[in-house]
């Protein structure tokens, strides 16, 4: 056993590749973080896309737009963002909480950071199984105060248990179609993890803060803020650690998914399996049919008088 009382992995994962996801424009006024979805980390199944957004005073906004054939995934870390569908469903996320969204077969949304606050956060796009591309839409939000944490005995690592499975403890529901691990790892000066994974799966880890040592006993990298970092499939987990004279905590997204043995053919916010179906998704969401009939005229209530 290690000292936050979780077995010592039997095959720790390597390392893959890590890389700093380098901030760019997008939306209106948004600074993001992309890492996967890049020419880096391109359709690393079942994952299509992570973005690390980031938006002063309520800037960063993602008026009225479509989306088919996946789920997004949006985790608040500041501030607090509005949404608005044409289904007629709205609310509101804070930070600490997260939003499950599956676009299915359609769906037209918005995403507004609330004026005057600073917003961060995470979205992740995660593709969807073929068989459920034509699913209806459908929302589940998950707020920060459901959120099982997971802590060592030493009590220098905390997990928020998102989804999945962390020092014994297990998340409350599954929020998404495809299967995902999803945790928010914070460990403190001299304190470590070993974290098992499901087999198979592709893995990595996005850093938010402090600097976190992930090794597999034969090597080991040390990882500053911003990096996605690549984890190889073969293997059961992964160990990451802080040094004992560290100045800070590290904090660190790791993620896990059941790979999908699909092609991926991807047209901005549609996603399907063919050529020939994402110029199908286009002549649709034109046309206001086939899962867009609701898009006909229609304009979020939360956008209006931003533009």
């Amino acid at each position: 056993m290690n000292t936050n009382g979780a077995s010592t992995l039997t095959t720790p994962r390597a390392i893959q590749k890590s890389f700093l996801a380098y901030e760019q424009n997008e939306g209106v006024g948004a600074r993001v973080r992309r890492s996967i979805g890049t020419p880096k980390l391109r359709n690393f199944t079942p994952f299509l896309m992570l973005d690390h957004f980031n938006s002063p005073d309520g800037s960063g906004k993602f008026p009225d737009h479509p989306h088919r054939g996946q789920e997004t995934i949006t985790y608040v870390l500041d501030g607090a963002i509005d949404h608005e569908d044409f289904t007629g469903s709205k609310g509101r996320i804070e930070a600490g909480d997260l939003q499950f969204m599956t676009a299915g077969r359609g769906i037209m949304h918005a995403e507004m950071p609330v004026d005057g606050m600073h917003c961060q956060g995470m979205q992740l796009w995660v593709d969807l199984p073929k068989e459920l591309k034509s699913t209806e839409p459908r929302y589940r939000d998950l707020r920060g105060s459901e959120i099982p944490i997971a802590t060592s005995p030493d009590g220098k690592t905390t997990v928020k248990v998102i989804s999945g499975n962390s020092l014994g403890v297990e998340s409350l529901k599954d929020l998404a179609y495809t299967p995902v691990w999803l945790l928010d790892v914070t460990i403190q000066p001299g304190g470590s993890l070993s974290q098992a994974l499901p087999q198979n799966w592709n893995a990595f880890a996005y850093t938010l803060g402090g600097v976190t040592t992930f090794s597999n006993g034969e090597a080991s990298e040390t990882v500053v803020p911003y990096h996605n970092v690549v984890f190889a499939q073969a293997g059961d987990g992964v160990n990451a650690s802080v040094e004992e004279g560290a100045e800070e905590a590290s904090r660190f997204i790791l993620v896990a998914g059941q790979p999908l043995d699909q092609q991926v053919v991807q047209y901005g916010p549609f996603v399907t399996n063919s050529r020939e179906e994402v110029m199908q998704a286009l002549h649709d969401f034109q046309g206001s049919k086939n899962g867009f009939e609701r898009g006909l005229n229609w304009q979020s209530e939360i956008a209006k008088g931003h533009f």
